[in-house]
């Protein structure tokens, strides 16, 4: 990868602070607060000048005017202003931390499938908690320190500047080469940081597949192998944090090197100026007091710019992710009641150019209110042809119509508002039964249309034998659940939405044979005025289907009613 230029970081660092804009006036606090706190540095150096000359020059005798209340007071301000300066600037970063999630969480849920289906969930936990807050530290700590060190700098020198010029310019001349010190160490931090970020996402994910697949990595002895990948993985983001903080601390000794040079210059040209009798006791003191007073800014400057470089590789991570494309939504059309008809034509899909076509050439028409069954061995297409209508994936050839509109024309929302979907991999909610079967519709529904919906998927009878019943927790995704009661809240949840078009994807894989035929009896009485499509793997499952079609490797092989394909 090539080195980024400071130009980009720039714009990279602008981005971030861009959304500190809602926030500016505790911001301005901050800002006024960090003024007030550099100042407080050359205030210091002139204070002793000035005590230097009322006791050794000018032998004044009331100190506590002219030591005890001026120190008192200028740490007062400090202390005053360094605590207003951190708090105002942790209140804005915390802020717009979040701010960035729930933007990143407003991403994730408006991108494609197909990009879902690219990234590992562990990368994904990753950018959330450790790559944002990341940008805390660039946000906050980084910037009060820089603005604090860098006012504080320019104060202590333009003091130096106003006793001895000559010394203060050889003092200057040392900022060259610190700069390019930590031009080549900003390179080596950037890259290294990035490499954090990458080894941190390794471990969420192992973490993440260790925890959703406990059951097997138990049953088949997997957990010396979990543990050989999680080791490995953790120690390479030890190494990588080693690799970080050894280019990280070698900026101080290279800073402190050059300037101790410099110093070395400027306390030999002093030392000749004061035995010359060209520089007086308090300037001298005034002088050094302010020069050794630039050290600890300059310290900090040097380490700041590893907070810098760990929050730009973030910004790059975080912002890059915003940036992905959502899903088209570009209506055209408005759909209306929807009826239900449903036709493809010559539909060609592949869920990537280099794996080939998944469906190849479909033509079907599907009345409005009619069941339809598609069949056929795994991997012919079945649920990719039914994942189509909700536009799960985007098809490039052919159009699928929906009462006659092409769906591409229809906002999503409205496209996906017909639609009630049960797939053959439940997905539940760590919520309660209720809020399962409820779910989207935000409170909107009544207690009496769940306990129908629930009774339509026969699910009413063990709900009831829950402990707390429709208000009992169904645990990580339905874990206190058996397979068949995860499918009937799943069932009860599509029933609930009564959407003119029903799918049901293997929706009856997990039930027990007496389950299933009470669910096909409940199917019996949901299909009607609405248009069904079932998918399944045998025919006996769909024998009531008003059309069934078999698909295999991605063509309708033959097509009828159940009667005619026995």
């Amino acid at each position: 990868m090539s080195h980024p230029s400071a130009h980009a970081d720039l714009r990279l660092y602008l981005r971030l602070l861009s959304h500190v804009k809602g926030y500016w006036p505790m911001f301005a606090v901050a800002l006024a607060a960090m003024i007030v706190l550099a100042l407080t540095s050359p205030a210091l150096a002139a204070l002793f000048k000035s005590i230097t000359a009322g006791v050794f020059l000018e032998r004044e005798t009331d100190l506590t005017r002219l030591v005890v209340i001026p120190v008192l007071a200028l740490f007062s301000i400090a202390g005053a202003a360094s605590y207003t300066a951190k708090m105002a600037m942790h209140w804005v970063s915390d802020r717009v931390i979040m701010d960035l999630r729930v933007a990143m969480f407003k991403r994730l849920l408006a991108l494609p499938n197909a990009a879902l289906d690219r990234v590992r969930a562990g990368a994904l936990v990753s950018k959330f908690t450790y790559d944002v807050t990341q940008l805390k530290e660039a946000s906050t700590n980084a910037l009060t320190t820089a603005v604090r060190d860098t006012l504080t700098i320019v104060g202590l020198l333009a003091w130096m500047l106003y006793l001895n010029w000559a010394m203060t310019v050889i003092a200057l001349l040392a900022g060259p080469l610190i700069f390019a010190v930590l031009m080549i160490i900003r390179r080596r931090l950037r890259k290294m940081s990035r490499k954090v970020q990458d080894s941190m996402a390794g471990i969420h994910h192992i973490l993440d597949e260790s925890i959703n697949g406990h059951r097997i990595i138990k049953i088949f002895g997997g957990s010396e192998q979990e543990l050989r990948q999680f080791t490995k993985s953790v120690n390479q983001n030890r190494r990588q944090h080693m690799k970080f903080a050894a280019a990280a601390a070698a900026g101080s000794p290279a800073m402190q090197l050059i300037t101790a040079f410099a110093m070395a210059a400027i306390i030999y040209i002093a030392a000749a100026g004061a035995a010359a009798g060209t520089m007086r006791m308090d300037e001298f003191n005034s002088f050094f007091a302010a020069l050794l007073m630039l050290l600890n800014p300059i310290k900090r400057l040097s380490r700041v710019n590893e907070h810098i470089q760990r929050g730009l590789a973030a910004c790059e991570s975080v912002f890059g992710f915003l940036d992905q494309e959502t899903e088209p939504d570009a209506p055209r059309a408005r759909l209306g009641r929807v009826a239900g008809r449903l036709e493809y034509r010559r539909l060609r899909f592949a869920y990537a150019a280099s794996n080939g076509p998944v469906l190849r050439d479909i033509d079907v028409t599907i009345e409005a209110g009619a069941t339809v069954a598609l069949v056929g061995p795994s991997g012919g297409g079945k649920s990719t042809l039914v994942n189509l209508i909700p536009r799960l994936y985007e098809y490039r050839q052919g159009r699928i119509l929906l009462d006659g509109k092409d769906i591409r024309d229809l906002s999503l929302a409205e496209l996906r508002r017909a639609i009630a979907y049960v797939s053959q991999e439940v997905i539940l909610f760590n919520d309660t039964v209720r809020n399962n079967i409820a779910y989207g519709h935000a409170g909107a529904a009544s207690e009496a249309a769940i306990v129908a919906a629930a009774e339509k998927a026969h699910a009413l009878e063990f709900i009831r034998a829950l402990p707390r019943g429709f208000d009992t927790l169904v645990g990580d995704n339905g874990a206190y659940l058996s397979g068949g009661q995860q499918q009937r809240i799943a069932l009860a949840r599509a029933f609930l939405k009564d959407a003119p078009i029903l799918i049901l994807d293997e929706a009856t894989s997990s039930l027990d044979p007496e389950s299933e035929l009470l669910i096909r009896r409940a199917m019996e009485t949901i299909r009607r005025d609405r248009t069904c499509l079932i998918v399944a793997h045998r025919l006996s499952t769909i024998e009531n289907a008003d059309h069934i079609f078999v698909l295999e490797r991605g063509r309708i092989v033959e097509s009828g009613t159940h009667l005619d394909l026995v």
